[in-house]
């Protein structure tokens, strides 16, 4: 049986397992266990397996596509999930490299340093002793995916026939971003030239206290991804971190620097810097790691990013409306003046969510921290939204990563102003 035949097959054979787990939640539901909508569309996610569970991720990411009840409680949709046996992991690797196994690592642990739905983390030794990682793609994800991805998509183009008001929410455009996203997650030769891409960023622009790890070409396929492993903490990990360098505030400028660069002067940014994807290292560096998810800001809309951006840094909220209505789309006309007017007032409820210096702990719990970078994200978004404007994705991640990095200033360094310190380039 060829490959097509077998992809084929195993779609079918998905498509009714699909079917099945659908039915059991409506009989669930018919029989009287009805929680809230977005709990049990996220219960049943997690029962459909790997795909679902990536779209629930990016319903947590994007409140720009999805009401905020249902982004909110996907953000209990974690990435985590049940490691695979060491043998299934053994069995991939002996299919990608076959008889060069041996010649390519000398040792491979048995326990996973993470698992998530797409793929495995295992610690590694190369024969020439390297120490590294390897992010090994779990069997069959990728047909999963096309085969999960493609149904949504039929779905979706159904609904909207049935109802065309639901043509400006585009859900079949919805579905096809998404399966733009997951399908490249799973493309690790792409994730490789990703790191190939940012670390010739850094090289070009002088930049030696920021690093990647080392993508070794030779050890990597489609399926299995081998990188220089890196020691060191999360860049929330204040008390560690003092012990790296003296400077902790110096240290997040060096990685707030190195990032507002790339938005100019790569061809990507890195769309998901949260605490576990920034390390400082022993050495005192900044670590940039995980670039399965990279935004990418058409040239057309970066002048109205940098316009929203520098009206911000001018406390100036009428410029702020302005640029946001250039960002967004929108059926109708847009009062600039009552737009910026909620901008303010939702600044000054930002401000007041603020923390005080003592609350580190906040730092240290990945999902509280994402939680509340989602809820003033939801606000934004809600904001314009209620002004009939609809923003592209790319300007949600945008965003994430500005709040992501006020947190980390709230924690290392209180007193520096993002948008008016002149030793940030991004007011440069």
């Amino acid at each position: 049986m060829n490959d097509t035949v077998q992809n084929t097959v195993k779609g079918f054979l998905r498509i009714g397992q699909t079917v099945s787990v659908l039915a059991s939640t409506g009989i669930s539901w018919v029989a009287g266990d009805r929680p809230p909508p977005p709990r049990l569309l996220r219960q049943t996610f997690e029962r459909l397996g790997s795909t679902y569970i990536k779209l629930g991720q990016f319903i947590a990411s994007s409140p720009t596509f999805f009401p905020p009840s249902y982004v909110e409680e996907f953000q209990y949709c974690l990435d985590q999930t049940k490691p695979l046996p060491f043998t299934v992991i053994q069995r991939i690797l002996d299919e990608e490299f076959g008889d060069r196994l041996s010649e390519v690592f000398s040792h491979v642990d048995h326990v996973p340093l993470a698992s998530a739905s797409i793929a495995q983390v295992h610690a590694a030794k190369l024969v020439n002793g390297d120490d590294v990682v390897i992010k090994v793609q779990k069997p069959g994800v990728r047909n999963i995916l096309v085969t999960d991805l493609n149904f949504l998509y039929a779905g979706a183009r159904i609904l909207e026939l049935l109802a065309p008001k639901l043509s400006w929410t585009s859900l079949s455009g919805i579905v096809e971003e998404i399966q733009k996203t997951m399908v490249e997650e799973c493309d690790f030769y792409k994730e490789g030239q990703n790191l190939d891409e940012f670390r010739a960023f850094l090289n070009a622009t002088g930049n030696t206290d920021v690093v990647v790890p080392k993508h070794y070409e030779h050890a990597s396929t489609m399926k299995v991804l081998t990188m220089e492993r890196f020691y060191g903490v999360p860049l929330t990990d204040l008390e560690t971190i003092r012990t790296y360098c003296s400077d902790p505030e110096r240290t997040l400028i060096t990685a707030m620097n190195a990032w507002f660069s790339s938005l100019t002067q790569c061809d990507f940014f890195h769309a998901d810097v949260h605490a576990g994807n920034l390390m400082v290292l022993r050495d005192g560096r900044i670590g940039f790691i995980d670039f399965g998810i990279v935004g990418r800001i058409p040239k057309g809309a970066w002048k109205a990013i940098s316009d929203f951006i520098t009206a911000i840094m001018m406390m100036n909220f009428h410029d702020m409306a302005s640029a946001m209505i250039r960002i967004g789309v929108t059926h109708t006309e847009v009062d600039i003046a009552d737009l910026a007017a909620d901008i303010q007032r939702l600044y000054k409820k930002m401000d007041r969510m603020v923390p005080n210096a003592d609350s580190q702990q906040m730092y240290t719990d990945t999902l509280n921290e994402a939680e509340e970078i989602n809820t003033i994200l939801m606000d934004l978004v809600k904001t314009g939204e209620s002004h009939g404007l609809h923003f592209p994705r790319e300007f949600a991640l945008l965003i994430k990563q500005f709040l992501y990095f006020d947190r980390y200033i709230h924690l290392l360094a209180p007193d520096l102003d993002m948008f008016m310190d002149e030793r940030l380039s991004l007011v440069q």
